[in-house]
């Protein structure tokens, strides 16, 4: 084969390459024709994707997913569109999505750059704090305070290296001790063999709400770094993520987004009646003011 032959035939191979990905992943066409969307789910991710009492998923990711499959509905004009929920969980739920199993996953999921690679955001929902939970009698008031102690995370979790990172830049020593969950993690502090509880704002007021004093512990205002959270789409499938980011975006900027939020983050949820307490931050506000997609 001659060179000019040769790179036409590439040429050629790589746009069928490019137009068949492109059709593997249209979300909305392939909805169509089966009949139903499937919505990946957590089973204890509190309160964003969790199951009830009935064993069915529930919380603030999954209401505002209820939202895109409202939007799928108006768009495919199919009104008795089937919802099938999928569980699914930290270690499969992007191979899932990439296989056509699920058609996006509502949960507590990290938009970030690496896994940009792999997938595709809607707008971010949700901004993390990654900070420490204290006792308040511990008179801890910021993180450098925490110089010399003991502090105890959840072995494998970001907080490791972000701890790490802030005493290298800080200059400062602590101690890590590490629980197998984040339960346990809690505990060190509560039971005082650690100082500091170091993890995701959320998660350390959801270990506060469920402590038998609450009123016992607080959360430092500092933060080694936000991550936010949000929906996950297929990568390269522009048709499904516009009409994913306009249906969220539309409920962010009609205010509507701000009952959601009161209802699963400053209001007694099910099944237990525990109520977070963790009002919205400015991050938060920020992101709901301005949708974007942008990863940490």
């Amino acid at each position: 084969m001659k060179p000019s032959h040769f790179i036409a035939a590439l040429i050629g191979a790589t746009v069928l390459a490019a137009t068949a990905h492109a059709q593997e992943n249209d979300t909305l066409k392939k909805i169509k024709e089966l009949g139903s969307i499937t919505i990946g789910h957590r089973e204890s991710s509190i309160p964003f994707s969790y199951l009830d009492d009935k064993q069915q998923p529930i919380g603030y990711a999954m209401d505002l997913c209820m939202k895109v499959v409202d939007a799928v509905k108006a768009d495919l004009k199919l009104p008795n569109l089937k919802v099938v929920l999928q569980p699914v969980t930290s270690s499969n739920r992007i191979p899932l999505l990439q296989n056509g199993t699920i058609d996006m996953e509502c949960g507590s999921t990290t938009n970030s750059t690496v896994r940009q690679q792999q997938v595709a955001f809607g707008p971010t929902y949700f901004v993390v704090n990654v900070t420490a939970a204290v006792k308040k009698s511990s008179n801890i008031k910021t993180i450098a305070d925490l110089n010399g102690k003991t502090i105890s995370t959840t072995s494998g979790t970001t907080s490791v290296p972000l701890i790490k990172a802030y005493e290298k830049a800080k200059g400062t020593e602590v101690k890590e001790i590490y629980g197998k969950d984040h339960g346990e993690s809690f505990l060190l502090m509560a039971d005082d063999r650690s100082a500091a509880f170091v993890m995701d704002d959320i998660l350390l007021a959801g270990q506060i709400a469920n402590a038998k004093h609450p009123g016992d512990f607080r959360i430092l205002p500092e933060s080694l770094r936000q991550e936010p959270y949000s929906l996950m789409l297929r990568k390269d499938d522009s048709k499904f993520k516009a009409l994913v980011d306009k249906a969220i975006g539309d409920v962010m900027k009609s205010g509507e987004i701000e009952k959601i939020y009161a209802k699963w983050f400053t209001s007694p949820v099910p099944p237990k009646g525990i109520n977070l307490n963790f009002p919205m931050t400015q991050p938060i506000r920020d992101a709901f003011k301005n949708p974007n997609d942008k990863g940490v």
